[in-house]
């Protein structure tokens, strides 16, 4: 078995970088905050006070415990937040950034690898990009979906599990997650590797170059930053671009996200497609509209495959609340809340969530 874990965005800018040992200069040009040390103030009224300076353990909390219980041999995240000190704030009214000093909250938790194919990772230039990119290879921290050039951003991450074989990660970005189409990556211009659409001339010329870089016995996962923030509705066209792929015998794991919360998971033909894995660590706290979705509420995800054959295992996810910008183990009404709703979307593509008696979840498919 190979097991991953994944997760969906991981926004340890603005708020949460400014409670972290150097934060960055808090100015912000959005239409309700003018500083990230607002959102602090926010989480503080809901739920307290948050210290500051702390531990780059102190946002994983719970998360940590789980890992070390789970020991997954890769762990994937969205990274959804430029790690730079560049001033070049893009016009774009919500701009993410963590000083390169606190790259070490990613060290902590031992990531292997940022997914960087999303709407935020420009959020302060080409500079601050190619200083976010430099910053993880300092740190030892693989990339994929972003880089100095075309050929970089597309450019898989090969993670190497000694006696287990390899796991590719490819990453793509779509306009409807709101990737500026400007962002594309060119031949000698930094950028992300931008997902054009959705149809099957586009999912079978990514199907090829899959294909051309995986050796037999690889696991390839194909990240995708796509669709709206809220709300659990599936477009058909992404259920059918999912298919194709795994159709064309190209990947093994859809690593969907870009939702502020969870959406159903599906099993197709031994592949699981994760539609939308919602936020991970966000400075949202305090921030009304969207109650109802619950977007404190997230997951873990430990995706096992069987290494000769990249099919699914085993799926197991675990809840978890952040509150005060760290993750807590969630309560017994939070976790019953979650199990009920996701499992009534998971049911709409042929899955269901079975919770085992230690409060975590795990897929049921046919």
């Amino acid at each position: 078995m190979i097991t991953l874990f994944l997760c969906g965005d991981v926004m340890t800018g603005r708020g949460i970088d400014q409670i972290l040992r150097q934060p960055s200069r808090p100015h912000l040009r959005e239409r309700y905050a003018t500083s990230a040390l607002d959102y602090v103030a926010l989480a503080e009224q809901i739920n307290g006070p948050i210290p500051r300076a702390v531990d780059f353990t102190y946002v994983w909390g719970d998360a940590l415990t789980e890992f070390d219980r789970r020991r997954p041999d890769v762990r994937i995240i969205n990274l959804e937040t430029s790690i730079t000190a560049s001033e070049d704030m893009q016009p774009k009214g919500i701009n993410y950034r963590m000083h390169p000093a606190n790259v070490h909250c990613l060290t902590a938790a031992r990531i292997d690898c940022c997914v960087l194919a999303n709407n935020h990772v420009l959020d302060w230039g080409h500079q601050g990009l190619v200083e976010t990119l430099a910053t993880l290879e300092t740190a030892g921290i693989q990339y994929v979906g972003a880089g100095r050039n075309a050929a970089e951003a597309q450019a898989p991450a090969i993670l190497t599990v000694p006696g287990k074989g390899r796991v590719l990660v490819f990453a793509l970005g779509a306009d409807s997650s709101g990737v500026p189409p400007a962002w594309v990556a060119g031949p000698e211009t930094p950028g992300v590797s931008l997902l054009p659409d959705l149809t099957p001339a586009t999912a079978e010329r990514i199907a090829a170059t899959l294909r051309g870089s995986r050796q037999p016995r690889d696991v390839v996962v194909v990240s995708i930053h796509w669709g709206s923030n809220w709300g659990y509705q599936i477009p058909t066209s992404h259920t059918a671009f999912a298919h194709r792929l795994i159709d064309a015998e190209a990947a093994d794991v859809i690593f969907g996200h870009s939702s502020h919360h969870p959406r159903a998971v599906e099993v197709y033909k031994g592949r699981p497609i994760l539609y939308g894995c919602g936020d991970f660590l966000n400075d949202y706290e305090g921030i009304g509209g969207q109650e109802a979705f619950r977007s404190e509420l997230v997951l873990m995800y430990f995706v096992s495959l069987r290494s000769d054959s990249g099919a699914l295992d085993c799926l197991e996810m675990t809840p978890l609340r952040i509150e005060r910008f760290k993750l807590n183990r969630t309560s017994e009404q939070e976790t019953e809340w979650m199990r009920g709703v996701l499992d009534s979307e998971y049911r709409k593509f042929g899955t269901s969530i079975e919770r085992t008696a230690d409060g975590r979840f795990r897929l049921r498919w046919v």
